[in-house]
């Protein structure tokens, strides 16, 4: 489910008015919190999902049901309001871009890095810790690492970071070496 969490040209155009507002009014991490407490939800709870994304609803509806249970988090008031003009605006459907984008805002201020990693097998923690110190010293940033599993890269790993592609997967080495053979 985590794939729907795609960044969207208008869940961008929404988390720039957002971020700016949460700039002016020194609250950019109440509402980055926020926005991570509402993924979380999202991505955990499918009748929330469903609700969300779900055409059978009106928008109103949508809002009620997302914000009772954002209330538990005791979210800012303009998380709060962002979420409210989404949805007067039908676009609730957009939340996940919009999440993305604010994501994206948010680490690019904090001189952050997103990376996604493919591995053949779920990485260990220590794993981890040590591809984030690559990454430190390779990019001189902090990185935030999302993991997914792809067996069949047999074995090594692909990092993307933005638009670049760090290969370093079996399956691509083989590849290489089966392109160079045919070619000899």
């Amino acid at each position: 489910m985590s794939d729907i969490f795609r960044e969207t040209e208008v869940g961008a155009r929404y988390a720039k008015a957002v971020f700016e507002l949460a700039d002016a009014a020194g609250s950019i991490d109440a509402v980055y919190a926020d926005l991570a407490t509402l993924k979380a939800m999202l991505t955990e709870s499918r009748d929330l999902h469903r609700l969300v994304t779900s055409h059978a609803f009106a928008s109103s509806d949508k809002l009620k049901g997302l914000t009772a249970v954002l209330d538990m988090a005791k979210p800012n008031a303009l998380t709060v309001k962002a979420l409210g003009l989404i949805a007067q605006n039908g676009r609730l459907n957009e939340v996940f871009g919009f999440i993305t984008a604010f994501n994206r805002l948010h680490d690019a201020r904090k001189g952050i890095v997103s990376a996604v990693v493919t591995s053949a097998t779920a990485l260990s923690e220590a794993q981890v810790a040590d591809l984030q110190a690559a990454l430190r010293i390779a990019l001189g940033r902090d990185a935030v690492i999302s993991q997914s599993v792809d067996p069949s890269l047999l074995g090594g790993l692909k990092v993307r970071v933005g638009s670049r592609l760090f290969d370093a997967s079996l399956k691509t080495k083989l590849d290489s070496l089966k392109f160079a053979l045919k070619r000899a």
